[in-house]
């Protein structure tokens, strides 16, 4: 069996990359997103803790495809999603009781 340089087999299962296979990547997440460098995901999470809203406009964001110009966005915004989420749960389960408790 011939092993060659860029083989699974050489190089404990992983292929190396050729020179140039990322030069369309480069510079291209160079820079800083906005917010403090924690993107408008986290930030919309964060303020969302103090206003719910918050939380569906990020979820509105994330469904409108908003991470797909910078994919760092994405945890940020499926964040704000699942907060999303459990507060419309949790609502609904406190507007239930209050309605059938009288």
């Amino acid at each position: 069996m011939v092993k060659f340089k860029g083989s699974k087999a050489a190089n404990g299962g992983y292929i190396a990359l050729e020179d140039g296979k990322l030069d369309s990547y480069d510079g291209m997440f160079d820079k800083p997103l906005l917010c403090f460098g924690c993107g408008i995901g986290w930030l919309l999470f964060l303020v969302g803790i103090i206003f719910p809203i918050a939380w569906f406009a990020g979820t509105i964001l994330y469904l409108i495809g908003y991470s797909k110009s910078d994919p760092r966005e994405r945890a940020g915004l499926g964040a704000c999603a699942a907060a999303a989420l459990i507060c419309t749960f949790i609502g609904a389960v406190v507007f239930l009781v209050v309605i059938f408790k009288g």
